[in-house]
């Protein structure tokens, strides 16, 4: 399967989220503060492209991340909406390239690269599930 009848350069998927408690640094052990918390962040980011891709794939198919490269580069508080966008940049076989920005209602507050690969959802259950067996 080649991902890219499916996906194509350009396409753009966003995904929202609003800083709560739960979702702060604190809450989460990634810091002591009531700040929009890195690890929550990153999780918006790949959302929006495995969302992308899962939209656009073909029955049976998912994608699964491999590789995330990401700054934080602002803080957020609780109770402000976040929004986090996903741009397809490469489309090589079944390895989807992203890069992958984050917004408060202020402006950006982190960015980077994402990428992910289509794998057969069974087969790759199939796979895994071995390990548990050994």
């Amino acid at each position: 399967m080649d991902a890219a009848e499916y996906i194509k350069e350009g396409m753009e998927k966003a995904a929202l989220s609003e800083v709560t408690q739960e979702n702060t640094a604190r809450s989460m052990g990634s810091g002591s503060l009531d700040v929009y918390a890195t690890p929550a962040m990153t999780a918006l980011m790949e959302q929006a492209a495995a969302e992308l891709a899962q939209e656009k794939l073909p029955e049976g198919w998912t994608s699964v991340g491999i590789a995330l490269s990401i700054e934080h580069t602002s803080a957020t508080p609780i109770g402000v909406l976040t929004r986090a966008v996903a741009k397809v940049t490469v489309v090589e076989g079944r390895k989807i390239s992203y890069e992958i920005k984050a917004f408060d209602e202020a402006g950006e507050i982190g960015h980077g690269t994402h990428e992910r690969f289509a794998v057969e959802s069974e087969k790759f259950m199939a796979k895994a599930q071995s390990k548990a067996t050994h």
